[in-house]
């Protein structure tokens, strides 16, 4: 976070901070979001706008977040006016200009705030988000990386004050996790998580080699908005849907009846497994969640490839293109390979200290006009 400097005369302060915000105009880009409130409000206003409650609620909440932005902006801009023609008239008012020092920095921080809340201009960005990650190959290390990383993220999600569940679990027999699917609400869920789609590869001494040798092991991290219903054409005819029963460590049966649920897509070949509810009724709704939120990814990708507008920085989850580096062995470095920010507090970063990374490619993505 980003402190004013108290060797810097306070005029001068005020008056930088207020060019600051001045000039992010186009970064926050007011004129775009209040032409798209406007248009909101239109759709808002109109007859029967609830007979759609998934899509009216889509509506608010967009809304909403743009209102946010603009009135944070013209509060911090009539804030720092004030402060800066305060600043030139009591300039020899040393109480007075002690409170103002104080002003200014909270201020700053505000100010500071306010653009990082700027970075989310996408209207998904708003919504809730499924997070998935799927274990590579390279065995129980690969199994184990793939749960460190669900607990990497569990913690960062509660650190942004966002809620989440667990959609579905699936345990590895010796240790880890195959793959797991959560889903997480709250203010920007998916613009604060769209950043870890991609490949994550750590390199360490694996604790399951005796020998001590350095072992590399890949994760997969799917990062989908979440949609609603009417946003997906879903035939239930092209979903074939298989129940079993939920599987434990070791193979055994965790209940007595076939409450886990396999959904193939059969045009696509998507296939979702849901097993961590007792419930056959529960486990399928939330595999169906996660088969449109797939579904509304896949043809939103080939939609912009069409348009030659596919995301330079959406890495493909393919092994050997991985977006960030977490070494522990023989040194500790974590290094974004997209806006190589690095940090060599391996362990905080495992414990849920990501945001420098989210904020450096959401930054980057905003720069590049995506």
């Amino acid at each position: 976070m980003t402190e004013v400097r108290d060797n810097t005369p306070l005029p001068q302060r005020a008056r930088e901070l207020l060019e600051r915000l001045r000039s992010a105009r186009s970064f926050f880009d007011l004129a775009g979001r209040a032409e798209e409130l406007t248009r909101l409000r239109e759709q808002s206003s109109r007859p029967g706008f609830w007979n759609d409650p998934a899509r009216a609620q889509d509506v608010m909440r967009r809304s909403a977040a743009i209102e946010d932005v603009t009135n944070r902006h013209q509060h911090l801009e009539r804030e720092l006016s004030e402060a800066a023609e305060m600043a030139s008239v009591f300039a020899d008012d040393d109480s007075t200009l002690s409170e103002l020092a104080e002003q200014l920095a909270r201020l700053d921080r505000e100010l500071t705030a306010l653009e990082e809340r700027g970075l989310f201009r996408s209207p998904e960005d708003t919504r809730p988000a499924i997070l998935q990650v799927h274990a590579g190959a390279g065995g129980v290390d690969s199994c184990d990386w793939a749960e460190m990383l669900l607990r990497m993220y569990t913690r960062y999600v509660e650190m942004q004050d966002l809620k989440h569940r667990i959609l579905s679990l699936q345990q590895d027999d010796v240790a880890g996790i195959k793959d797991a699917s959560i889903e997480v609400f709250g203010t920007n869920a998916y613009g604060l998580l769209k950043s870890e789609h991609g490949v994550h590869r750590l390199v360490r001494a694996s604790p399951f080699d005796a020998s001590g040798k350095r072992h590399t092991s890949f994760a997969a991290v799917s990062v989908l908005p979440e949609v609603e219903d009417v946003e997906v054409e879903l035939n239930p005819d092209e979903v074939r849907v298989d129940t079993f029963r939920a599987g434990g460590h070791g193979g055994q049966n965790v209940n007595k009846i076939s409450s886990a649920v396999r959904l193939t897509h059969e045009p696509t070949g998507i296939v979702v497994v849901c097993q961590n509810e007792r419930s056959q009724v529960q486990n399928k709704q939330n595999a169906f969640k996660i088969l449109r939120a797939r579904l509304y990814e896949r043809a939103r990708q080939e939609q912009e490839a069409e348009r030659r507008k596919l995301e330079a920085g959406k890495t493909d989850i393919a092994w050997g293109h991985q977006i960030r580096s977490y070494v522990l062995f023989p040194y500790q470095l974590v290094k974004d390979h997209r806006t190589d920010v690095e940090s060599h507090n391996v362990e905080t970063v495992l414990a849920g200290e990501i945001e420098p990374f989210v904020l450096a490619w959401l930054k980057a993505q905003a720069t590049a006009g995506r």
